[in-house]
């Protein structure tokens, strides 16, 4: 009996925050390269599983600047000596208003964050051989943005697509017009046979919330 063959990319995902955000550690399998994936805040869990898996960090990436997905970016990112990337610029007041955020949630100790390279519509970022399309789908937030890895039909949706839901749009900045026909124009048209990770809950396709998710519809 044969050895089934890993597949490119894994994933490991740890609920992070009160908000149990799914922040993932994803790896490029041949090299062992890893981006974590919205580190909301529990920088020493991260770290801890991190150790457990033996990935390497190559970076951070980050789809928003709300707390429970980019609060423990800075802490994280110092720890490890990678750079962070992402979102898109039109994030820059949440992620100044981090500590703050944290606050009106009793969380304290959130630092602000700089990322180290802002993303546009369009750009890449790599694992490995693994290229991922960055699109900016604002909406939840103005600077969301998704990461979408063609040839293995995954997609990191942060807080765009859920399983049968769609991001809150009753936050400053919240836009749900934007995000519907966002979702329509730029994520949907990606394929049926697309799987997508949310922010939060289950992984769910493309397909199945382009025919049964209520937001979606008409």
């Amino acid at each position: 009996m044969t050895d089934q063959p890993q597949p490119p990319l894994q994933i490991a995902i740890v609920p992070v925050t009160p908000f149990q955000q799914n922040c993932s550690i994803i790896w490029e399998t041949q090299t062992k390269q890893a981006a974590i994936v919205d580190p909301g805040g529990d920088v020493p869990k991260l770290l801890a599983a991190v150790k457990e898996l033996g990935v390497t960090p190559v970076a951070i990436w980050l789809t928003h600047g709300h707390l429970d997905h980019a609060g423990g970016a800075t802490e994280l990112a110092e720890a490890l000596s990678v750079p962070i990337i992402g979102p898109h610029e039109g994030d820059k007041p949440l992620l100044d208003a981090l500590p703050e955020q944290g606050l009106r949630f009793d969380i304290h100790g959130m630092r602000a964050v700089v990322p180290t390279r802002w993303l546009s519509e369009g750009e890449t970022v790599s694992l490995g051989d693994l290229v991922f399309t960055v699109a900016h789908v604002p909406g939840h937030s103005p600077g969301h943005v998704t990461f979408f890895q063609k040839d293995l039909r995954f997609l990191l949706a942060g807080d765009t697509v859920f399983a049968g839901s769609v991001g809150r749009t009753d936050f400053p900045y919240g836009d749900h017009e934007a995000l519907i026909s966002g979702i329509k124009a730029k994520l949907l048209p990606l394929g049926d046979d697309v799987q997508f990770l949310p922010g939060h809950g289950p992984a769910s396709t493309l397909g199945e919330e382009r025919k049964n998710n209520p937001f979606l519809q008409g």
